[in-house]
């Protein structure tokens, strides 16, 4: 399967750095609606057989602007949803007040260590994956497009690539960027990782 990975458009919380979980069901800015749109018109060009996206509204929306470019449906897959931030949902990334201390360790990569009152990186991997490996069961030598999140997206790089999950906090996934990668049994690839070309103006 040929996975093209997107991350949703950019969010007001996304502007204003705040963390963003499953919990805050976020609508894309005016330049996150732009910004898919961007995406879309990139991917109208490949041969797209299927659409996925998480349900949470930044990356629907996403995902349903592709969807019409490249003239298919979405499936919305629950399993493709962000992570669970627990207490730290909404909270500016330099500003963790009482959970400063959890959020330095959880910065060093410590993947079984549970956000305070959601989930480890280790639970999201597993989901995320486990939803990847039926979607890929479905279109095994398709093109499929997937719309995430950004641990969400990373966990999925890690896992396919067997890159170390605590590695993610040294990654990055720019809002409305492009990863690609061949998923097969024989072996994974990545063949593109967080483009933004196609949002740069003209």
């Amino acid at each position: 399967m040929r996975l093209i990975l997107v991350r949703h458009g950019q969010t007001a919380w996304n502007q204003d750095l705040r963390i963003q979980g499953c919990r805050s069901d976020t609508e894309l800015s005016q330049t996150g609606r732009e910004q898919a749109d961007g995406v879309a018109s990139c991917l109208a060009k490949q041969n797209i057989d299927a659409a996925y996206s998480s349900p949470l509204k930044r990356a629907l929306h996403t995902a349903e602007t592709i969807a019409r470019a490249c003239h298919v449906e979405v499936r919305i897959t629950p399993d493709l949803r962000e992570i669970d931030a627990g207490e730290l949902e909404g909270l500016p990334g330099d500003q963790m007040g009482q959970h400063a201390q959890f959020w330095a360790e959880w910065m060093k990569g410590n993947t079984a260590l549970r956000l305070p009152g959601g989930e480890s990186l280790d639970d999201l991997q597993q989901r995320a994956w486990q939803a990847i490996l039926e979607i890929a069961e479905r279109h095994p030598s398709e093109t499929v497009v997937v719309t995430g999140h950004l641990f969400v997206n990373l966990a999925i790089v890690c896992r396919a690539l067997g890159i170390e999950l605590g590695r993610v906090t040294h990654m990055r996934q720019d809002p409305a960027c492009v990863n690609v990668l061949d998923i097969s049994q024989r072996a994974n690839s990545l063949l593109l990782f967080n483009d933004t070309c196609h949002l740069e103006a003209g």
